[in-house]
């Protein structure tokens, strides 16, 4: 299996976190991370914790 991981907004109307969570839950390697306050660009709003939570999702 391949691990995932899926990054949202926890205020994205594009893609509701609803579906973020439904997706992690259904793949059976992925891990969720929910930016608090956060809409679509939430990797860019909170970019230091994404390329951190990247970083340790990748190993690297």
């Amino acid at each position: 299996m391949i691990p995932v991981l899926v990054v949202n907004g926890d205020q994205d109307i594009m893609g509701p976190n609803t579906n973020s969570i439904n997706l992690a839950r259904r793949l059976p390697n992925a891990e969720l991370v929910l930016y608090e306050d956060a809409g679509h660009g939430g990797i860019f709003q909170y970019h230091e914790a994404f390329v951190k939570a990247a970083h340790e999702f990748l190993g690297t």
